[in-house]
């Protein structure tokens, strides 16, 4: 694979902030804390030798705290339902601290690889380079969202009321609100228009998303349009959407791999893509040398023992497949 010219709003592809969010509060409740486990995804690929890999393998200058941040100290005293979401003011107040973290690293010229941690993290990830692109270089970022789920549910379309099924909705700005400590302090400047948004390796969509999806003619890649196109076609197509030149921000649930290849993940949707598949997408999007952040999020270390490895080394080769490691 040869990569193109690097475009001149590219960060270093070899300086890479490297933030590590151990956040589960997205999602749904056993008695009053998260089922455990996701939480713990960022520490299994760092202890899988992430960190080295990169460094290493892919000569990389890593700029890393140490630290998987649980956000432990930002736990409020009280948190209810609220528009139906759960634990929204520990969600907030997590993805606000998120925002900040990433936009330090992209505003200081870095690419940036968040591990999840939930997909409500998302909502701080993109909005942290949305707002440090629009500083820099007064441009818009394009999002490929990689998911068995579109993840865009408003608080009202939502049936669970897991905020790790909305964060597209905030962050395209279909879903609002004025409370400072429940997403209020999303801004215009860190929005994402729905016109640069790619979704790939949809499947389980809630009836509401599906509204959502047609009526904004937001770009979506199911399973049945790999199926029938093959996935060159499909990343010719979403890249093609997005158009040449522009700052990608790639965001992977792992959940949209089939569970064949990435078992321990907590919503897995059989059906999906091979793990070269995934590779492949993460490889085309590394070529057009235009991708400023990477989200890798989803992996539960705890749901399966037997495929819990797996699942980590299916994280590791989506990672670095993004940053540029090849086949040959």
């Amino acid at each position: 694979m040869t990569s193109a010219a690097q475009p001149k709003f590219l960060p270093n592809r070899h300086d890479l902030g490297v933030v590590a969010v151990g956040f589960s509060g997205g999602q749904a409740r056993t008695n009053s804390c998260p089922k455990p486990g996701v939480d713990a995804a960022p520490m299994a690929l760092i202890e899988a030798g992430l960190i080295k890999q990169l460094e290493e393998d892919l000569e990389k200058k890593v700029t890393y705290d140490g630290k998987v941040h649980a956000y432990s100290e930002l736990l409020p005293t009280e948190d209810p339902d609220y528009r139906g979401m759960k634990r929204p003011k520990f969600a907030s107040a997590v993805t606000k601290e998120v925002s900040e973290q990433v936009y330090t690293h992209a505003k200081a010229g870095k690419l940036v690889v968040t591990l999840g941690g939930d997909h409500s993290i998302a909502i701080g990830t993109v909005s942290g380079t949305a707002k440090a692109i629009r500083e820099r270089l007064g441009r818009e970022i394009a999002v490929i969202w990689v998911d068995a789920h579109a993840d865009i549910n408003t608080p009202e379309t939502s049936d669970s009321g897991n905020i790790h099924g909305m964060p597209v909705a905030f962050l395209t700005g279909l879903a609002t609100e004025d409370r400072e400590d429940v997403f209020g302090w999303l801004k215009p400047e860190h929005r994402l228009s729905t016109k640069k948004l790619v979704y790939i390796g949809l499947r389980d969509i809630d009836k509401g998303e599906k509204k959502i999806l047609r009526e904004h003619g937001i770009k979506a890649f199911s399973m049945h349009d790999v199926d029938r196109h093959g996935i060159g076609k499909i990343m010719d197509m979403a890249l093609g959407w997005i158009g040449s030149d522009t700052p990608i921000h790639l965001s992977f649930d792992i959940d949209a791999l089939d569970p064949i290849y990435a078992p321990s993940t907590g919503t897995a949707v059989r059906g999906g893509l091979t793990l070269r598949e995934g590779d492949f997408i993460c490889e085309c999007v590394a070529e057009t040398g235009s991708l400023i952040a990477l989200d890798l999020v989803e992996v539960n270390p705890s749901l399966d023992e037997q495929g819990a490895s797996d699942t980590v080394r299916a994280g590791l080769s989506i990672v670095r497949c993004a940053l540029g490691d090849t086949l040959l």
